[in-house]
């Protein structure tokens, strides 16, 4: 696709999820429109090699969506590609549905249930190990919220992953300042993040998270494996990006808007 068939793309996307969201009366609606543009550029850009039509290829990549709130945004991206019927998303958070509002495995696409914070940095590092050992060429991508960087696992994580040189996984931080209650450097200070990540032994590269071009330039390359280290791609987002009446808001998180802030988000996406 070309940049302006993504941006299209990316503009649906946030439709179709803000609908999904008010329909259950629920979801992660903030949590879910800061990483369109990532997942876009991974599952439409070309860099996540998977073929729909086997999802069980062991040769495929692997795409751990740690920061598993923003499961409303995978669920339609995974619709989309024709995975199950975009009408499935209806049943979102329902109980004769397949959707859970965390990530669920049971949903084809998906490769690992998660919802707890600092899991998925983890496990990925545990499937690029076994992608060494085995020698295979897939690439293991992970997406962490920057409020699971609280979690101790997070740094386990990368310390490993550095020490074992998986430099077939990515690592990439949807870093959009934002936490549940809180900017994350009222709580506790995460910057100079960059600094942080390369100290454990990681290539670090830091980009606009909604702007193609600069992702699109990180992600290139990679499978060429030009460092024995692994790589984390720091995205810097806006939590809520496109919906101006939830965005920069704490106390939105994990919550679809309410009240007459229904009207004005469905008419800032033309709903």
């Amino acid at each position: 696709m070309d940049i302006k068939s993504l941006e299209e793309k990316s503009y649906f996307l946030r439709q179709k999820t803000l609908e999904t969201c008010l329909k259950a009366k629920t979801g992660h609606v903030t949590s879910s429109l800061s990483c369109v543009e990532i997942l876009v550029s991974l599952y439409y850009g070309g860099f996540l090699e998977i073929n729909p039509k086997d999802l069980e290829d062991d040769d495929r990549d692997r795409f751990i969506l740690s920061k598993a709130q923003a499961s409303p945004l995978l669920y339609t991206i995974l619709a989309d590609l024709g995975l199950y019927d975009l009408k499935e998303l209806d049943k979102f958070a329902q109980k004769d549905g397949i959707f859970g509002v965390h990530l669920q495995h049971s949903v084809p696409g998906v490769e690992s249930t998660a919802g707890a914070l600092g899991h998925g940095l983890g496990l990925a590092a545990g499937i690029a190990l076994r992608a060494k050992m085995d020698r295979k060429l897939f690439l293991t991508y992970t997406l962490l919220g920057d409020g699971e960087l609280y979690e101790g696992s997070i740094w386990e994580s990368l310390k490993f992953a550095s020490h074992n040189n998986l430099n077939n996984l990515v690592g990439i931080i949807d870093r959009n300042y934002l936490c549940t209650t809180d900017f994350t450097e009222n709580l506790v200070e995460l910057e100079p993040l960059t600094d942080k990540i390369k100290a454990f032994g990681w290539n670090v590269i830091r980009v606009n998270g909604h702007c193609f071009k600069s992702l699109f330039e990180a992600f290139d390359n990679l499978r060429s494996r030009p460092s024995r280290k692994p790589t984390m791609i720091i995205c810097d987002t806006v939590k809520g990006k496109g919906l101006k009446v939830m965005s920069y808001k704490p106390l939105c998180h994990g919550v679809p808007p309410k009240g007459e802030d229904i009207e004005i988000a469905k008419k800032e996406l033309n709903i």
